[in-house]
Protein backbone atom coordinates (compact mmCIF):
# COMPACT_ATOMS: atom_id res chain seq x y z
CA UNK A 1 0.00 0.00 0.00
CA UNK A 2 1.19 3.42 -1.22
CA UNK A 3 1.18 5.58 2.35
CA UNK A 4 -0.63 8.95 2.74
CA UNK A 5 2.98 10.37 3.57
CA UNK A 6 2.13 14.22 2.75
CA UNK A 7 -0.82 16.46 1.90
CA UNK A 8 1.36 18.40 -0.12
CA UNK A 9 0.62 18.22 -4.08
CA UNK A 10 3.20 15.85 -4.80
CA UNK A 11 2.11 13.29 -2.08
CA UNK A 12 -1.08 12.90 -3.68
CA UNK A 13 0.29 12.83 -6.92
CA UNK A 14 1.96 9.87 -5.37
CA UNK A 15 -0.89 7.73 -4.01
CA UNK A 16 -3.13 8.55 -7.10
CA UNK A 17 -1.14 6.31 -8.78
CA UNK A 18 -1.39 2.87 -6.50
CA UNK A 19 -2.81 0.00 -7.58
CA UNK A 20 -6.30 -0.11 -5.35
CA UNK A 21 -7.88 -3.27 -7.67
CA UNK A 22 -5.73 -5.19 -6.91
CA UNK A 23 -6.11 -4.87 -2.77
CA UNK A 24 -10.29 -4.48 -3.53
CA UNK A 25 -9.91 -8.14 -5.33
CA UNK A 26 -7.29 -9.46 -3.00
CA UNK A 27 -9.34 -8.24 0.13
CA UNK A 28 -12.85 -9.77 -1.51
CA UNK A 29 -11.42 -13.11 -2.44
CA UNK A 30 -12.58 -15.46 -0.30
CA UNK A 31 -16.60 -14.10 -1.23
CA UNK A 32 -19.19 -16.05 -2.68
CA UNK A 33 -18.37 -15.42 -6.47
CA UNK A 34 -22.22 -14.44 -7.45
CA UNK A 35 -22.93 -11.95 -4.62
CA UNK A 36 -19.41 -11.13 -5.33
CA UNK A 37 -20.14 -10.05 -9.05
CA UNK A 38 -23.19 -7.81 -7.54
CA UNK A 39 -20.94 -5.74 -5.56
CA UNK A 40 -18.62 -4.91 -8.28
CA UNK A 41 -21.05 -4.13 -10.30
CA UNK A 42 -22.58 -1.84 -7.75
CA UNK A 43 -19.34 -0.33 -6.78
CA UNK A 44 -18.39 0.81 -10.23
CA UNK A 45 -21.84 2.55 -10.47
CA UNK A 46 -20.45 6.04 -8.96
CA UNK A 47 -17.71 7.28 -6.15
CA UNK A 48 -20.14 6.78 -3.73
CA UNK A 49 -21.13 3.39 -3.93
CA UNK A 50 -17.07 2.69 -4.37
CA UNK A 51 -16.56 4.56 -0.70
CA UNK A 52 -19.46 2.57 0.75
CA UNK A 53 -17.84 -1.22 -0.29
CA UNK A 54 -14.53 -0.16 0.38
CA UNK A 55 -14.28 0.07 4.28
CA UNK A 56 -10.56 -1.56 4.27
CA UNK A 57 -9.18 0.77 1.48
CA UNK A 58 -10.15 3.27 3.71
CA UNK A 59 -8.93 2.44 7.10
CA UNK A 60 -5.89 1.15 5.73
CA UNK A 61 -5.08 4.59 4.26
CA UNK A 62 -5.74 6.46 7.70
CA UNK A 63 -3.63 4.47 9.29
CA UNK A 64 -0.85 5.39 7.10
CA UNK A 65 -1.80 8.65 7.65
CA UNK A 66 -2.52 8.70 11.52
CA UNK A 67 -0.60 12.30 11.58
CA UNK A 68 -3.17 14.46 9.61
CA UNK A 69 -5.65 14.04 12.47
CA UNK A 70 -5.26 15.14 16.12
CA UNK A 71 -5.62 12.71 19.08
CA UNK A 72 -8.63 12.08 20.72
CA UNK A 73 -10.34 9.99 22.92
CA UNK A 74 -11.27 6.20 22.90
CA UNK A 75 -14.80 5.23 21.43
CA UNK A 76 -17.30 2.50 20.43
CA UNK A 77 -17.25 3.12 16.95
CA UNK A 78 -19.77 1.14 14.36
CA UNK A 79 -16.51 1.00 11.88
CA UNK A 80 -18.28 2.30 8.68
CA UNK A 81 -20.30 5.72 9.39
CA UNK A 82 -21.83 7.30 6.40
CA UNK A 83 -24.75 8.81 4.64
CA UNK A 84 -26.37 5.59 3.68
CA UNK A 85 -25.58 3.31 7.10
CA UNK A 86 -28.21 5.48 8.92
CA UNK A 87 -32.43 4.46 9.18
CA UNK A 88 -35.45 3.62 10.80
CA UNK A 89 -36.20 -0.08 12.78
CA UNK A 90 -38.70 -1.19 15.24
CA UNK A 91 -37.13 -1.38 18.90
CA UNK A 92 -37.70 -4.54 20.84
CA UNK A 93 -40.03 -1.92 22.82
CA UNK A 94 -42.42 -2.47 19.77
CA UNK A 95 -41.55 1.65 18.72
CA UNK A 96 -39.70 3.41 15.73
CA UNK A 97 -36.72 4.51 16.07
CA UNK A 98 -34.15 5.97 13.41
CA UNK A 99 -30.67 5.67 14.44
CA UNK A 100 -26.81 4.39 13.19
CA UNK A 101 -27.88 0.68 12.07
CA UNK A 102 -24.63 -1.08 11.00
CA UNK A 103 -22.49 -2.75 13.11
CA UNK A 104 -20.36 -5.03 11.00
CA UNK A 105 -16.73 -3.21 11.79
CA UNK A 106 -17.53 -1.78 15.32
CA UNK A 107 -14.67 -1.07 17.02
CA UNK A 108 -12.97 0.29 20.04
CA UNK A 109 -11.11 3.19 17.95
CA UNK A 110 -10.74 7.20 18.73
CA UNK A 111 -13.61 9.38 17.63
CA UNK A 112 -12.10 10.69 15.19
CA UNK A 113 -11.60 8.20 12.84
CA UNK A 114 -15.32 7.17 13.28
CA UNK A 115 -15.90 10.99 12.16
CA UNK A 116 -13.40 11.06 9.20
CA UNK A 117 -15.14 8.63 7.45
CA UNK A 118 -18.68 10.48 7.87
CA UNK A 119 -16.93 13.87 6.75
CA UNK A 120 -15.20 12.31 3.80
CA UNK A 121 -18.08 10.54 3.01
CA UNK A 122 -20.71 13.67 2.71
CA UNK A 123 -17.68 14.91 -0.03
CA UNK A 124 -18.07 11.78 -1.59
CA UNK A 125 -21.97 11.67 -2.18
CA UNK A 126 -22.05 15.40 -3.14
CA UNK A 127 -22.35 14.72 -6.75
CA UNK A 128 -25.23 12.19 -5.85
CA UNK A 129 -27.02 14.48 -3.90
CA UNK A 130 -26.54 17.18 -6.75
CA UNK A 131 -24.98 19.52 -4.38
CA UNK A 132 -21.41 21.45 -4.85
CA UNK A 133 -18.40 20.91 -2.93
CA UNK A 134 -19.10 23.75 -0.79
CA UNK A 135 -22.44 22.99 -0.09
CA UNK A 136 -21.02 19.61 1.10
CA UNK A 137 -18.70 21.31 3.27
CA UNK A 138 -21.60 23.36 5.05
CA UNK A 139 -22.87 20.02 5.54
CA UNK A 140 -19.92 18.66 7.32
CA UNK A 141 -19.84 21.92 9.68
CA UNK A 142 -23.38 21.24 10.30
CA UNK A 143 -22.73 17.77 11.21
CA UNK A 144 -19.65 18.41 13.31
CA UNK A 145 -20.95 21.27 14.92
CA UNK A 146 -23.90 18.94 16.02
CA UNK A 147 -21.67 16.72 17.23
CA UNK A 148 -19.88 18.93 19.70
CA UNK A 149 -23.03 19.95 20.91
CA UNK A 150 -24.05 16.50 21.90
CA UNK A 151 -21.31 16.00 23.83
CA UNK A 152 -21.13 19.01 25.65
CA UNK A 153 -24.44 17.99 26.75
CA UNK A 154 -23.35 15.48 28.14
CA UNK A 155 -27.07 13.69 27.86
CA UNK A 156 -27.75 10.02 25.44
CA UNK A 157 -31.38 11.19 23.59
CA UNK A 158 -32.41 8.92 21.01
CA UNK A 159 -35.04 9.89 17.83
CA UNK A 160 -38.51 8.76 17.34
CA UNK A 161 -41.69 10.00 15.87
CA UNK A 162 -42.17 12.29 18.60
CA UNK A 163 -38.50 14.26 18.26
CA UNK A 164 -37.73 13.76 14.54
CA UNK A 165 -37.77 16.56 12.36
CA UNK A 166 -37.54 16.98 8.70
CA UNK A 167 -36.97 13.86 6.15
CA UNK A 168 -36.45 11.95 9.44
CA UNK A 169 -39.88 12.52 10.67
CA UNK A 170 -41.52 11.50 7.30
CA UNK A 171 -40.00 8.59 7.16
CA UNK A 172 -40.84 7.60 10.65
CA UNK A 173 -44.31 8.53 9.99
CA UNK A 174 -44.59 6.71 6.53
CA UNK A 175 -43.20 3.48 7.82
CA UNK A 176 -45.71 3.54 10.99
CA UNK A 177 -48.47 2.26 8.15
CA UNK A 178 -46.20 -0.74 7.09
CA UNK A 179 -46.97 -4.28 8.18
CA UNK A 180 -45.33 -7.49 8.54
CA UNK A 181 -48.26 -8.84 6.14
CA UNK A 182 -47.43 -6.66 3.53
CA UNK A 183 -43.69 -7.78 3.95
CA UNK A 184 -44.56 -11.08 3.51
CA UNK A 185 -46.79 -10.44 0.24
CA UNK A 186 -43.87 -9.00 -1.41
CA UNK A 187 -40.77 -11.48 -0.39
CA UNK A 188 -43.30 -14.69 -0.54
CA UNK A 189 -45.81 -16.62 -2.55
CA UNK A 190 -47.96 -18.69 -0.73
CA UNK A 191 -48.54 -21.90 -2.94
CA UNK A 192 -51.46 -24.81 -1.82
CA UNK A 193 -51.37 -22.80 1.67
CA UNK A 194 -47.95 -23.36 2.38
CA UNK A 195 -45.68 -20.16 2.47
CA UNK A 196 -42.23 -19.79 0.07
CA UNK A 197 -39.89 -17.01 -0.35
CA UNK A 198 -39.85 -15.60 -3.75
CA UNK A 199 -36.33 -16.23 -5.69
CA UNK A 200 -36.11 -12.87 -7.72
CA UNK A 201 -32.60 -12.45 -8.03
CA UNK A 202 -32.74 -9.02 -6.64
CA UNK A 203 -33.37 -9.52 -2.80
CA UNK A 204 -33.17 -13.31 -2.73
CA UNK A 205 -30.96 -16.07 -4.43
CA UNK A 206 -31.59 -19.52 -4.62
CA UNK A 207 -29.58 -22.12 -2.00
CA UNK A 208 -27.74 -25.86 -2.05
CA UNK A 209 -28.84 -28.17 0.06
CA UNK A 210 -26.26 -28.19 1.85
CA UNK A 211 -26.25 -24.68 3.04
CA UNK A 212 -30.11 -24.96 3.67
CA UNK A 213 -29.11 -27.44 6.10
CA UNK A 214 -26.69 -25.65 7.85
CA UNK A 215 -29.10 -22.76 8.54
CA UNK A 216 -31.93 -24.97 9.55
CA UNK A 217 -29.52 -26.12 12.34
CA UNK A 218 -28.69 -22.91 13.24
CA UNK A 219 -32.23 -22.11 13.61
CA UNK A 220 -32.59 -25.53 15.55
CA UNK A 221 -29.71 -24.72 17.92
CA UNK A 222 -30.62 -21.30 19.02
CA UNK A 223 -34.63 -22.33 19.12
CA UNK A 224 -33.77 -25.25 21.83
CA UNK A 225 -32.97 -22.26 24.38
CA UNK A 226 -35.83 -19.64 23.26
CA UNK A 227 -38.88 -19.41 25.05
CA UNK A 228 -41.05 -20.49 22.22
CA UNK A 229 -38.79 -23.10 19.92
CA UNK A 230 -41.69 -23.10 17.69
CA UNK A 231 -41.29 -19.54 16.28
CA UNK A 232 -38.05 -20.71 14.62
CA UNK A 233 -39.35 -23.42 12.74
CA UNK A 234 -38.01 -23.52 9.27
CA UNK A 235 -39.91 -23.11 6.63
CA UNK A 236 -37.27 -22.00 4.06
CA UNK A 237 -34.04 -20.26 2.91
CA UNK A 238 -32.65 -18.19 0.34
CA UNK A 239 -29.25 -16.21 -0.11
CA UNK A 240 -30.10 -12.84 0.46
CA UNK A 241 -28.41 -9.75 -1.50
CA UNK A 242 -28.79 -6.36 0.31
CA UNK A 243 -25.70 -3.96 1.02
CA UNK A 244 -22.89 -3.22 -0.60
CA UNK A 245 -20.03 -3.34 1.64
CA UNK A 246 -21.19 -7.26 2.62
CA UNK A 247 -22.05 -8.62 -0.40
CA UNK A 248 -20.54 -12.28 -0.83
CA UNK A 249 -20.35 -12.76 3.12
CA UNK A 250 -22.80 -15.50 3.88
CA UNK A 251 -26.16 -14.00 4.58
CA UNK A 252 -29.62 -15.58 4.42
CA UNK A 253 -33.08 -14.52 4.28
CA UNK A 254 -35.27 -17.10 6.44
CA UNK A 255 -38.68 -17.99 6.53
CA UNK A 256 -39.46 -19.64 9.42
CA UNK A 257 -43.27 -20.47 11.32
CA UNK A 258 -43.60 -17.35 13.71
CA UNK A 259 -47.13 -17.17 14.81
CA UNK A 260 -48.53 -19.52 12.81
CA UNK A 261 -48.90 -20.38 9.08
CA UNK A 262 -48.93 -19.15 6.40
CA UNK A 263 -49.98 -15.15 7.55
CA UNK A 264 -48.57 -15.42 11.05
CA UNK A 265 -45.16 -16.25 9.45
CA UNK A 266 -41.84 -14.05 9.81
CA UNK A 267 -38.49 -13.06 8.16
CA UNK A 268 -35.23 -13.12 9.67
CA UNK A 269 -31.91 -12.34 8.56
CA UNK A 270 -28.95 -14.38 9.54
CA UNK A 271 -25.39 -12.66 8.44
CA UNK A 272 -22.15 -13.89 8.72
CA UNK A 273 -19.62 -11.95 10.83
CA UNK A 274 -15.97 -11.11 9.92
CA UNK A 275 -13.66 -9.55 11.51
CA UNK A 276 -14.12 -5.70 11.54
CA UNK A 277 -11.35 -3.94 9.35
CA UNK A 278 -11.48 -0.78 11.16
CA UNK A 279 -9.93 -2.98 14.34
CA UNK A 280 -7.30 -4.61 11.57
CA UNK A 281 -5.80 -0.67 10.88
CA UNK A 282 -5.54 0.56 14.62
CA UNK A 283 -2.66 -0.90 16.64
CA UNK A 284 -5.15 -0.35 19.56
CA UNK A 285 -5.96 -3.68 21.60
CA UNK A 286 -9.43 -4.70 21.25
CA UNK A 287 -11.22 -6.65 23.65
CA UNK A 288 -11.25 -10.53 23.29
CA UNK A 289 -14.41 -11.74 21.63
CA UNK A 290 -15.97 -15.49 21.80
CA UNK A 291 -17.15 -14.57 18.30
CA UNK A 292 -17.15 -11.59 15.32
CA UNK A 293 -21.08 -11.82 15.75
CA UNK A 294 -20.79 -11.27 19.59
CA UNK A 295 -18.55 -7.90 18.78
CA UNK A 296 -21.30 -6.60 16.58
CA UNK A 297 -24.17 -7.50 18.63
CA UNK A 298 -22.60 -6.11 21.86
CA UNK A 299 -21.58 -2.93 19.92
CA UNK A 300 -24.58 -2.33 19.17
CA UNK A 301 -26.50 -3.23 22.48
CA UNK A 302 -24.40 -0.43 23.82
CA UNK A 303 -24.88 2.53 21.30
CA UNK A 304 -28.41 2.56 20.71
CA UNK A 305 -30.94 3.37 23.09
CA UNK A 306 -32.73 0.53 21.80
CA UNK A 307 -31.98 -2.29 19.79
CA UNK A 308 -34.48 -4.08 17.41
CA UNK A 309 -36.15 -7.18 17.97
CA UNK A 310 -34.75 -10.91 17.88
CA UNK A 311 -31.09 -9.35 17.50
CA UNK A 312 -28.95 -11.93 18.76
CA UNK A 313 -25.46 -13.85 18.15
CA UNK A 314 -25.08 -17.34 16.52
CA UNK A 315 -21.90 -19.12 17.21
CA UNK A 316 -21.26 -22.57 15.40
CA UNK A 317 -18.04 -24.10 15.13
CA UNK A 318 -15.40 -21.28 13.67
CA UNK A 319 -18.38 -19.29 12.28
CA UNK A 320 -20.53 -16.62 13.88
CA UNK A 321 -23.51 -15.03 12.68
CA UNK A 322 -25.31 -11.90 13.36
CA UNK A 323 -29.44 -13.15 13.49
CA UNK A 324 -31.91 -10.44 13.72
CA UNK A 325 -35.82 -10.10 12.01
CA UNK A 326 -36.94 -8.44 9.08
CA UNK A 327 -38.80 -6.03 9.94
CA UNK A 328 -41.83 -4.08 7.63
CA UNK A 329 -40.40 -0.76 9.00
CA UNK A 330 -37.16 -0.81 8.39
CA UNK A 331 -35.63 2.02 5.64
CA UNK A 332 -33.24 4.66 4.89
CA UNK A 333 -33.14 7.82 3.66
CA UNK A 334 -33.80 8.20 -0.02
CA UNK A 335 -31.52 11.33 -0.08
CA UNK A 336 -30.76 11.37 -3.67
CA UNK A 337 -34.47 12.15 -4.34
CA UNK A 338 -33.85 15.45 -2.57
CA UNK A 339 -31.04 17.05 -5.06
CA UNK A 340 -30.03 19.81 -4.07
CA UNK A 341 -32.55 21.20 -1.50
CA UNK A 342 -29.37 21.71 1.18
CA UNK A 343 -32.13 22.84 3.72
CA UNK A 344 -33.65 19.51 3.98
CA UNK A 345 -30.16 17.81 3.84
CA UNK A 346 -28.73 20.18 6.80
CA UNK A 347 -31.79 18.98 8.82
CA UNK A 348 -30.49 15.54 8.14
CA UNK A 349 -26.91 16.45 8.82
CA UNK A 350 -27.75 17.58 12.29
CA UNK A 351 -29.81 14.95 13.26
CA UNK A 352 -26.71 12.37 12.46
CA UNK A 353 -24.15 14.97 14.37
CA UNK A 354 -26.58 14.10 17.42
CA UNK A 355 -26.95 10.48 17.02
CA UNK A 356 -23.28 9.49 16.66
CA UNK A 357 -22.78 12.26 20.03
CA UNK A 358 -25.14 9.88 21.92
CA UNK A 359 -23.67 6.72 20.75
CA UNK A 360 -20.50 7.47 21.83
CA UNK A 361 -21.82 8.64 25.40
CA UNK A 362 -24.56 6.11 25.84
CA UNK A 363 -21.21 3.07 25.55
CA UNK A 364 -19.08 5.91 27.22
CA UNK A 365 -16.37 4.15 30.06
CA UNK A 366 -17.21 0.74 28.64
CA UNK A 367 -14.24 -1.54 27.86
CA UNK A 368 -11.70 0.90 27.92
CA UNK A 369 -13.61 3.66 26.09
CA UNK A 370 -13.64 7.25 27.52
CA UNK A 371 -16.37 8.38 30.44
CA UNK A 372 -18.33 11.22 29.41
CA UNK A 373 -16.77 14.36 31.15
CA UNK A 374 -13.76 13.31 28.71
CA UNK A 375 -16.01 13.56 25.81
CA UNK A 376 -17.09 16.03 26.73
CA UNK A 377 -13.60 18.20 27.19
CA UNK A 378 -12.74 16.95 23.68
CA UNK A 379 -15.76 19.01 22.52
CA UNK A 380 -14.53 21.82 23.92
CA UNK A 381 -11.19 21.96 22.52
CA UNK A 382 -10.42 23.63 18.73
CA UNK A 383 -8.62 22.65 15.82
CA UNK A 384 -10.00 19.06 15.48
CA UNK A 385 -13.15 19.84 13.45
CA UNK A 386 -11.15 21.84 10.99
CA UNK A 387 -8.33 19.14 10.97
CA UNK A 388 -11.34 16.76 10.01
CA UNK A 389 -12.59 19.11 6.99
CA UNK A 390 -9.41 19.28 5.60
CA UNK A 391 -8.71 14.99 5.75
CA UNK A 392 -12.31 14.88 3.74
CA UNK A 393 -11.28 17.79 1.01
CA UNK A 394 -7.70 16.30 0.71
CA UNK A 395 -8.67 12.44 0.54
CA UNK A 396 -11.92 12.55 -1.36
CA UNK A 397 -9.82 13.10 -4.73
CA UNK A 398 -8.28 10.09 -4.16
CA UNK A 399 -11.84 8.28 -3.45
CA UNK A 400 -12.44 9.67 -6.67
CA UNK A 401 -9.47 8.47 -8.56
CA UNK A 402 -9.88 4.88 -6.92
CA UNK A 403 -13.61 4.72 -7.91
CA UNK A 404 -12.57 5.31 -11.63
CA UNK A 405 -9.46 2.89 -11.76
CA UNK A 406 -12.26 0.39 -10.75
CA UNK A 407 -14.40 1.13 -13.07
CA UNK A 408 -12.05 0.97 -15.64
CA UNK A 409 -10.96 -2.85 -14.85
CA UNK A 410 -14.59 -3.36 -14.23
CA UNK A 411 -15.24 -2.67 -17.78
CA UNK A 412 -12.29 -4.23 -18.85
CA UNK A 413 -13.52 -7.37 -17.82
CA UNK A 414 -10.58 -7.24 -15.70
CA UNK A 415 -13.08 -8.24 -12.45
CA UNK A 416 -14.76 -11.23 -13.63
Amino acid sequence: MTPLRTRSRRGRSALLGRDVVSRITTYNADREAERRAMKWRAMQSSPFAFFRGTASVFWDDLAANTSALPESPLVWACGDLHLENFGSYRGDNGLAYFDLNDFDEAARAPLVWELARFVTSLFVAAPVLSITRQAAARLASTFLAAYRVGLIDGKARWVERATAQGMVRDLLHGVKRRTRAALLEKRTIVTRGKRFLRIDHQRALPVTEEQRALVTQWCERFASSQLDPKFFRVLDVARRVAGTGSLGVERFVILVRGDGSPHGNALLDAKQALPSTMAAALTLPQPSWRSEAERVVTTQHRVQAISPALLRALRFDKTSAVLRELQPVEDRLMLSLVPGRERHLQSVARTMGNLVAWAHLRASGRAGTAIAEELETFARTTGWRDALLEYARWYQPQVEADAHHFAVAYEDGALS
